[in-house]
């Protein structure tokens, strides 16, 4: 992988692991070659391998994605034990 598109594109998601999950879903896209999702959606490639091509698109923002808004975890309420 291209170390200078790694960067460019940790800056635009800005979380690590959502980055490596972008990358390896899109990576399974492009060497699937299933329809539409397995052609690359930037026009130079060149030798590039699956991962610098999603890397690329991440850059420039031919594929997003949505973080999911946080939820604060509710602590259950502890059950009451019978008594026999």
């Amino acid at each position: 992988m291209n170390a200078e598109l790694v960067k460019k594109a940790l800056e635009k998601v800005g979380n690590p692991n959502v980055l490596v999950n972008l990358i390896s879903r899109r990576v399974r896209q492009l060497t699937s070659g299933s329809g539409k999702m397995g052609r690359p959606l930037v026009a130079e490639t060149g030798n590039m391998g699956a991962a610098d091509v999603a890397l690329l698109e991440i850059v420039e923002e031919k594929i997003g994605f949505e973080m999911p808004e946080a939820v604060e975890a509710i602590k259950p309420a502890a059950k009451k034990r019978k008594r026999h």
